[in-house]
């Protein structure tokens, strides 16, 4: 009788202090906080405005997907985006290349009359996660003023190696979104000066 008693007690402690053990932490990544926009002139006598940025749909959602063999993804249910990935690239796009080009972006606000706007969206092909290994930003994008037909169509591939850790990986996204921020100022530059050519 006394062992049943304590074997059952014994497992009644283990049932305890199994229910009591709390689940991992989530931690939140963002792609724009702390980004430190270039140096540029200010007021560069236009504006900028950019559109919503589309991913795939297989990087679409709140917890990081990374790539973990040939072929094969995880979806890590502890580190997620603080929003959905496609707002967290337009809006470190947003601020990189209001950075660049001193302009302001006035996607979703009222413009002066008769203002200069360049319209620019961005269609990500791929969103890589390799940790340790490398981070990657493959995207098509376009330029143009704002009641214009006249498009510039173009491309950028940033690839960024990083190190160990989430944190590294994150670091690798933001380095490869401000390359491909500056190849579309480059392009809103060479627009600007009557050329019209990517980067």
């Amino acid at each position: 009788m006394m062992l049943w008693q304590s074997l059952s007690g014994g497992v009644v402690l283990a049932l305890s202090l199994a229910g009591c053990a709390s689940p991992p932490p989530e931690r939140f990544y963002s792609l724009s906080n702390g980004m430190a926009p270039a140096a540029s002139v200010p007021n560069p006598g236009y504006y900028i405005e950019v559109q919503n940025v589309t991913v795939p749909q297989q990087v679409s959602r709140s917890q990081l997907v990374v790539t973990s063999g040939e072929g094969r993804v995880d979806l890590l249910e502890q580190e997620r985006w603080s929003s959905p990935p496609a707002a967290e690239i337009g809006q470190a796009l947003s601020l990189a290349i209001s950075g660049e080009l001193g302009a302001i972006d006035v996607f979703r606000t009222p413009q002066p009359e008769k203002a200069t706007v360049y319209r620019i969206n961005t269609n990500v092909q791929r969103f890589e996660s390799a940790p340790g290994h490398y981070a990657l930003l493959d995207a098509v994008w376009s330029v143009r003023v704002a009641g214009s037909a006249q498009v510039l169509a173009c491309r950028s591939t940033a690839r960024e190696e990083v190190g160990a850790g989430y944190d590294a990986l994150v670091m690798g996204h933001r380095r490869a979104i401000a390359r491909v921020a500056a190849d579309i100022a480059k392009a809103v530059r060479s627009q600007a000066a009557g050329k019209g050519v990517c980067p």
